[in-house]
């Protein structure tokens, strides 16, 4: 592993100083580093990088590895940008939860250690992808979840919601989430779905705030199709796909299903789904 590109976030509370000896480290260890544009001058205060070479967003260069160094947030834009070159991503967290990451900041000179001694695995974690039947998604795939909200109105929605090709509900309530099994402690979670081991096969359909109460989660295979017709006195609802953004016409369709590519997740052996639980939900706290 000799080429690296870098992903941040100009939001962070971390000193740039620290992220700068990170990257410095990563140098002296003989491994080619380029940086994300914007994050680059944010770690530089605008200065000329440091000596480190940039790129733009939406031209990653040929690289071994991704690394993301902030919270999940970052971790998902990495995703965005990447994903589909079939580039492996580590996570380095600077932010709060970071529970995609391998790894805080303070613990990176380890969690880089064992990744270029060859001491880690990929895990392949299945996307979701949704298109419109009246406007184009412009970064149509997600790793999270894909959501869809009240735009601009306190009014319920109406979601006509197909499976495999048969009628299966109409949900009413504030939204629907169609959440990956690596989502499933995201958006997901918050609203009453269940949590699932990341690296299963299948989706889940999450109503927000129903209007009737046996509305409830429902898992399916990720080999599943979903149309969701969805009706509302707004002109417009949103569609947010992992946390990004994009109005679709009321009475539109989206189809939902697996993505043609996946997130090629690295994660130090040490790591596993119960600890996780344990490290991140606070499982393993005596909370009484």
């Amino acid at each position: 592993m000799k080429n690296l590109v870098i992903f941040g976030n100009t939001y962070q509370q971390e000193d740039p100083a620290k992220v700068l000896s990170l990257l410095n480290d990563l140098r002296e260890r003989g491994l080619k580093i380029a940086v994300e544009k914007e994050y680059l001058k944010y770690l530089s205060g605008g200065m000329n990088g440091d000596g480190f070479s940039s790129f733009e967003a939406s031209q990653v260069p040929d690289a071994d590895m991704a690394l993301s160094l902030g919270g999940d947030g970052t971790f998902l834009t990495t995703v965005m940008w990447v994903a589909s070159l079939g580039m492996p991503i580590l996570g380095i967290n600077l932010g709060h939860l970071g529970y995609l990451t391998a790894g805080r900041l303070d613990e990176s000179s380890t969690v880089i250690d064992d990744v270029l001694a060859g001491n880690y695995r990929i895990e392949e974690r299945s996307m979701l992808q949704v298109t419109c039947d009246q406007v184009e998604i412009p970064h149509p795939w997600a790793l999270n979840e894909i959501a869809i909200l009240r735009h601009d109105t306190s009014s319920m929605l109406d979601m006509e919601t197909r499976l495999r090709s048969h009628e299966l509900t109409t949900y009413r309530g504030d939204g629907l989430i169609v959440s990956t099994p690596t989502g499933s402690t995201a958006y997901n979670m918050s609203v009453g779905g269940p949590i699932l081991e990341p690296t299963t096969s299948c989706l889940v359909l999450s109503p927000i705030s129903p209007h009737s109460l046996t509305m409830r989660p429902l898992v399916v295979r990720d080999d599943s199709e979903i149309a969701v017709r969805t009706h509302s006195r707004a002109d417009h609802y949103e569609v947010s796909i992992d946390g990004e953004v994009t109005l679709c016409p009321t009475g539109s369709t989206l189809t939902f299903c697996r993505a043609p590519h996946c997130a090629r997740v690295i994660q130090c052996l040490s790591n596993n789904f119960a600890n996780t639980l344990r490290q991140k939900l606070l499982w393993g706290t005596d909370q009484r």
